[in-house]
């Protein structure tokens, strides 16, 4: 209901209600007196009937007395009906046969006065009274009766004695039948249906306006009459009153209605110009009309949609651009897991949401020194040693803004003064630095004790889940806001929004680089698995190809590895094998591939290394496993194990990855087949095809002093380098001297120098590049019982 209803509907409440209740005050008061007097003359009516009846019956009763003192009953009944004493006379004898009955007498039987009430039912043709006649020695001679007629003229006797309208009943039981009545047609069918309706002597009142009362038949007064006076209400009082109250309904409800619009006129108008403003239109104003509170509300509120307006349109502009920036941003999460790419969109929307003139993203790596991936407006902002900014931004954890906020965890925004004394960070006079946490951590509002008890006061903290503050992962750091002297809370907000950005993004980075090195190395040796052998082997024959060098394929497997699991157990096993794999990166170049294949078995790719380089890591370890027996714990001694290995080189022993690996393996078999322990070379293909290669006429190794694939050459040792033999069949004398690998091409693999060529020992002082530290599941290879 809008409130001109509800004003309407209150002001007719307040005007309708006492005029409903006066009319209804009114109708129930004049119905009630007029029942009251009613009943009181139909009271007063049934008194009058019962006194005249009694009365009626005493004159019978004396006049039958008379009748039956005298010793000619005829005589004296004659006399009491000539007098009008009665109107008929009866005597009968002790048997009950009339001997005497007045001329014109009513047929019997005569209702008698002394009769129960309950009487038999029938018209009532006359009311007797009954008496016995004796003789002088009081012998029962028999009966005199006395009666009166019951006709028209005796009902309208009673009516005129009583004053209202009286009905004698065809019997006593019901008001089906009328006998007598001085009741109109009109209404004589109303009254007997109200009379049928109820019991006892109760008043009611019939439908045309009559108060209606049953009497009788009971003891002194046998007759059944119905009693009727009528309403002495006003006619069409009801009608009346309706019709006063519905012309002061209309009268008040037009009132009402102008009242409510004159007094919400207003009010429709400002609701009007708020809908209009909801849908988008700023423009909509309220006239003011009065200087009343509605006026003065409709001013203020033609003052709030103007300055909305200014607002909306500058915050219409920023949501576009920020939306904009948002855009890329997600497509650049949604799209790449470029790190570098990812930081750069987020600080460049970061730059343009809050409009920083620079900024830079640093992230903390090892050493506890932070370092930025990514800048932006730094030139020439750079402190006095590094003009240039050629060392780039390292602010140790600790030390100046953005070390303080990545060692405590707490956002920081103010202005430098110039005569702060300069640090390792760019110059600049504000600044504005958010720290950037793990994902998944919660934060603490500004002022709160945390669950280790310490106080933040500069914003919210990052919290891991114990409730300590959480390792920041980066610092997102804006310089110099434009327009503006300092930054304000709402840029530190904008501000933790990228910075959340730039930490789901690096955790994502990790996730993603994390579940790369699972997928590709095995859980228990670090070693890359099957999976990757696979991918490996194909590049790097591939890469052979293109550029004409060999690559090695060596086979490896653990002799009687089964016994080892059968007496040690299998915990022991995993623990050979897990030292076996530390051994084998420690054999090998950081160019060099192993994996474990499955079970005990191993593949190593020696990229740039024919077979002589080959059998010399081989032999390097076989005598790494030999000689240096595996220490368990919980077992009393080391468990001594040997490797057997077979070699392959490509384009020698295959064309394809596939073949390779097959002709190694089939080389391993005969490794094992000649005692363990040892090493075998691929039987040479009959069938290779061979391109040969033009080399100068002085036979002399090629600049690079990298080996070729095609005819072995033989070539005198250079300053620096080593000659290389291609020998491909056969197993290489122990005592050959060469290299054990040969070293790729810097433009394919810029991390290996010349200087990595030959090596006398394994290189114990690099990492090993073997693979990761897990992985996930790989597809086993078929043992052929070895």
């Amino acid at each position: 209901m809008t409130l001109r209803g509800r004003l309407t509907a209150a002001f007719l409440v307040v005007v309708l209600g006492p005029v409903l209740l006066g009319a209804f005050f009114v109708a129930s008061t004049v119905t009630a007196v007029d029942r009251s007097r009613s009943t009181e003359r139909l009271a007063v009516a049934a008194s009058t009937v019962r006194t005249s009846v009694d009365a009626l019956c005493q004159q019978l009763r004396a006049a039958a007395d008379a009748v039956a003192l005298t010793g000619d009953p005829a005589v004296a009944a004659s006399q009491l009906v000539g007098r009008g004493l009665a109107a008929a006379v009866l005597v009968t004898d002790v048997n009950g046969r009339v001997t005497y009955a007045s001329p014109g007498a009513p047929p019997t039987p005569w209702r008698d006065c002394s009769e129960p009430a309950t009487a038999s039912s029938g018209p009532v043709r006359a009311l007797a009274a009954r008496v016995d006649r004796r003789d002088p020695a009081g012998a029962l001679l028999g009966t005199v009766a006395a009666a009166q007629l019951v006709d028209p003229a005796f009902v309208a006797r009673l009516a005129a004695v009583t004053g209202v309208a009286v009905t004698l009943l065809d019997g006593g039981a019901s008001a089906a039948r009328v006998t007598h009545t001085t009741e109109s047609r009109e209404v004589r069918d109303a009254v007997l249906a109200a009379a049928g309706a109820t019991s006892g002597e109760r008043v009611t009142e019939s439908t045309k306006g009559r108060y209606v009362r049953r009497i009788g038949p009971s003891a002194g007064q046998p007759l059944p009459l119905v009693l009727s006076v009528p309403s002495e209400r006003p006619p069409g009082l009801h009608v009346t009153l309706a019709g006063v109250v519905v012309l002061a309904g209309l009268l008040a409800v037009f009132t009402a209605w102008r009242l409510a619009r004159v007094t919400t006129r207003p009010l429709v108008e400002l609701a009007g110009a708020v809908d209009r403003v909801a849908h988008g239109d700023l423009t909509a104003r309220v006239p003011v009309r009065s200087r009343d509170e509605l006026g003065r509300l409709a001013a203020a509120f033609n003052r709030m949609t103007r300055e909305t307006g200014s607002y909306v349109a500058a915050l219409t502009s920023s949501r576009d651009q920020l939306r904009g920036h948002l855009a890329v941003l997600g497509d650049t999460l949604a799209s790449t897991h470029d790190l570098q790419r990812i930081l750069r969109v987020i600080l460049h929307s970061a730059i343009a949401a809050t409009g920083a003139r620079a900024g830079a993203v640093l992230l903390v790596e090892a050493g506890g020194v932070l370092v930025a991936q990514c800048s932006e407006g730094l030139d020439g902002r750079w402190p006095a040693g590094d003009p240039d900014g050629s060392q780039g931004l390292r602010v140790p954890v600790g030390v100046g803004v953005v070390g303080a906020v990545a060692a405590t965890g707490e956002p920081q925004r103010g202005r430098v003064e110039p005569t702060e004394a300069p640090t390792d960070e760019p110059r600049c006079r504000t600044y504005v630095a958010v720290p950037f946490a793990t994902p998944g951590g919660t934060s603490t509002p500004s002022g709160t004790t945390t669950a280790g008890g310490t106080t933040t006061t500069g914003g919210e903290r990052s919290l891991d889940e114990a409730g300590a503050a959480a390792a920041a992962l980066g610092v997102l750091a804006l310089y110099d806001r434009v327009g503006a002297d300092e930054f304000d809370d709402d840029d530190l907000v904008t501000l933790r929004t990228f910075a959340g950005h730039a930490a789901v993004a690096v955790e994502n980075v990790r996730v993603h680089e994390e579940a790369q090195r699972l997928s590709l190395t095995d859980p228990l040796t670090g070693l890359w698995n099957y999976r990757y052998l696979r991918e490996s082997i194909r590049r790097e024959v591939e890469r052979a190809s293109r550029f004409g060098r060999m690559l090695s394929v060596l086979a490896l497997d653990l002799d009687r590895f089964k016994d080892v699991n059968d007496t040690y157990g299998h915990a022991a096993g995993d623990t050979v094998l897990a030292e076996f794999a530390r051994r084998v990166r420690g054999e090998i170049r950081e160019v060099d591939l192993a994996f474990r294949q499955g079970g005990e078995e191993f593949v190593l790719l020696l990229p740039e290394t024919d077979a002589r380089g080959a059998a010399i890591v081989a032999e390097r370890l076989g005598a790494a496993v030999r000689e240096t027996p595996i220490a368990v714990e919980a077992y009393a001694g080391p468990i001594v194990v040997t490797v057997s290995v077979g070699i392959a080189v490509y384009p020698d022993h295959g064309s394809t990855g596939r073949e390779v690996l097959e002709a190694a393996d089939d080389a391993l078999y005969a490794a094992k087949a000649a005692g363990r322990d040892t090493y075998r070379v691929a039987e040479a293909r009959p069938d290779v095809p061979t391109r040969e290669i033009p080399v100068p006429a002085c036979a002399v190794s090629p600049p690079d002093g990298l080996p070729r694939a095609g005819r072995p050459v033989q070539a005198p040792r250079e300053p620096g380098g080593h000659a290389r033999s291609e020998s491909t069949a056969g197993v290489p004398e122990s005592n050959r001297s060469g290299p054990a690998h040969a070293r790729p091409d810097p433009a394919d693999e810029p991390a290996a120098t010349a200087a990595d060529a030959a090596r006398a020992g394994p290189d114990v002082t690099r990492p090993g590049s073997g693979g990761g530290a897990s992985s996930g599941p790989h597809p086993p290879r078929q043992s052929r019982g070895r």
